[in-house]
């Protein structure tokens, strides 16, 4: 299977339409809600399909339609618990039994090769999440247009080649398609949302190692202009209400200073250890500029009972006072073992104990993840006779994806995503006994103080360039006998080294 480097899929060569043979089965799965008349029309052109018929089947997830809906063609699923469009989908997809999950509209129209486009991206990679290519239409037969935001995207990236992070971004539920593994691993739908379902989806996605591929040839068209083309505004108010807190990577929409979000930026691993080194190391981490980050707090907790003990002469006594310092901070968490992954947060990072973060060191070491690309960011922090200790940033779809394949995961994240080693002190990481006290509001000043330094040195280095090339450019009516130490330039050289 090959290796997909960030969403670049332009290294699969899919085959033409038509001359491939299929194997994968594919279930589609269509939220419907009195919607009887479109969606015969919808199943018949899906009855139509070049994609061998024995190996497609139709679900039709009900959502409560009165009178319950019945369509030649499909197989019809009733929600039985809550409504809505996350909801039905969900049902759908449960009951589904093919190796692809494909999600269509009630009111779309695929073309007769719709299902064969998708299905030849599955058969090369089960980590693909196609995109078709949706036209608007007000009556069927017309060639109708895509949408302003799709068509910008695509031509600003390469057709998401270039996209970086944010391909997810254009996952929406009127025709998309992936494999059910992948739909599962990544949770399913969260059912609890009945609009913008399918963008939540889309992250998770992506935060599950998904690569996003819009194909030019799963032509389909929507019936009508959406709701977005008709309430943008209105939409959008709405769904930002509570995307901010289910994804993350919308960074403009967390832009209070303080108030807690439901999924964090950043994870944060720590390994319980004495009480004073473990707080050292997890206070430092929620006292960053990068305020929604979290903590998962490593160690045996399940040891910790309630049977008679000595308050003071217990064994386990650090690790229950941690228990009870970080019991109703609502970002930390408590687990037993390391995480396998951070998902849905896009970020984890791994520190030693006993090491402590400073003010702007999370802000720095994702910006820097995010500037390059990068699925790994190491920062060496010392060195011991069993080697080098260090703080691990770890991008979570990077993981993800490499997990899909043998070999070393840090070597696999490399080759698809990059991966770079820095020093500890250059972003701030100290050991708990040279740290400064977390008082008052000292991360603000702290990180402040350090952007300063940063300022100084630039201008620092900056007037000498600029000294070193006045005094290049003096040297010529020096060299001919001018007596200009009285003259701009002479005094542009000693205003630049007193300013230095």
């Amino acid at each position: 299977m090959t290796r997909v480097r960030h969403n670049d899929y332009g290294v699969l060569r899919p085959p033409a339409i038509g001359a491939w043979t299929p194997s994968l089965t594919v279930s589609v799965v269509i939220p419907a809600y009195d919607c009887a008349d479109v969606l015969e029309r919808t199943v018949g052109a899906l009855a139509r399909q070049t994609y061998p018929a024995e190996l497609v089947e139709v679900v039709v997830a009900d959502d409560g339609s009165e009178p319950p809906i019945e369509v030649p063609g499909a197989r019809v699923v009733r929600v039985a618990e809550g409504w809505g469009r996350g909801a039905a989908r969900q049902t759908g997809q449960l009951a589904a039994t093919g190796d692809v999950i494909h999600w269509l509209d009630a009111d779309m129209l695929p073309a007769e090769d719709h299902l064969e486009a998708h299905m030849r991206w599955h058969h090369l990679i089960d980590y693909a999440v196609v995109l078709s290519d949706t036209r608007f239409v007000d009556a069927p037969g017309e060639e109708g247009v895509q949408s302003e935001y799709v068509t910008k995207t695509l031509e600003s990236s390469r057709r998401l080649k270039d996209s970086g992070f944010s391909a997810y971004l254009l996952h929406t539920g009127a025709s998309t398609s992936v494999r059910a593994w992948l739909l599962r691993a990544a949770g399913g739908v969260d059912v609890s949302l009945n609009m913008a379902e399918d963008t939540e989806l889309g992250y998770r996605l992506a935060q599950s190692g998904a690569v996003f591929v819009p194909d030019a040839e799963a032509r389909a068209w929507h019936v009508g202009p959406s709701t977005v083309m008709l309430r943008e505004k209105e939409v959008h108010r709405h769904n930002w209400s509570y995307l901010g807190d289910l994804i993350p990577d919308l960074r403009w929409l967390r832009g209070h200073p303080r108030r807690h979000w439901l999924v964090p930026y950043v994870r944060v691993v720590v390994a319980a250890a004495t009480y004073e080194e473990t707080r050292a190391t997890v206070d430092s981490a929620l006292a960053g500029t990068l305020t929604d980050a979290a903590v998962t707090l490593v160690g045996p907790w399940g040891k910790l009972t309630g049977e008679r003990r000595s308050n003071l002469d217990d064994p386990l006594l650090d690790l229950r006072l941690l228990h009870n310092l970080y019991a109703h901070e609502p970002r930390v968490a408590f687990a037993e073992g390391v995480p396998a992954s951070a998902a849905p947060s896009p970020f984890q990072l791994h520190v030693p104990t006993g090491w402590v973060l400073g003010a702007d060191t999370l802000t720095e070491l994702v910006r820097h993840a995010d500037q390059d690309g990068l699925g790994l960011v190491c920062a060496a922090l010392t060195e011991t006779g069993d080697g080098v200790v260090a703080a691990r940033l770890e991008r979570t779809c990077a993981f993800a994806r490499a997990a899909r394949f043998q070999g070393g995961a840090d070597d696999l994240v490399d080759e698809m995503f990059g991966s770079e080693w820095a020093s500890g002190s250059e972003y701030g990481f100290t050991v708990a006994d040279e740290a400064e006290p977390l008082s008052g509001d000292p991360a603000k000043w702290r990180a402040l103080a350090g952007r300063r330094l940063g300022e100084v040195k630039r201008l620092r280095a900056e007037v000498e360039r600029l000294t070193a090339e006045v005094e290049r450019l003096s040297a010529v009516p020096e060299a001919a006998g001018a007596d200009d130490s009285r003259g701009p330039l002479s005094s542009l050289i000693r205003h630049l080294r007193s300013a230095g």
